[in-house]
């Protein structure tokens, strides 16, 4: 695939996600859309935080 061809699918790709996120951000799904974001990045913060003192409390345990 030449340079040219690599730019112009580029330039297609971009453009299709720039209009679908125009399209969830001006649609009335979008405070849907953003609260099952907050969720997943609640749940996403509660499992990293447990991994967290789960590591900590393994080192405690060979450090002593």
């Amino acid at each position: 695939m030449s340079n040219s061809s690599k730019a112009v699918v580029s330039f297609i790709v971009g453009a299709a996600v720039g209009v679908a996120v125009g399209y969830f951000l001006n649609s009335d799904k979008k405070d849907e859309l953003v609260e099952k974001l907050k969720y997943q990045t609640d749940k996403l913060k509660d499992r990293f935080k447990k991994r967290k003192e789960q590591f900590e409390d393994a080192i405690e345990n060979e450090l002593a």
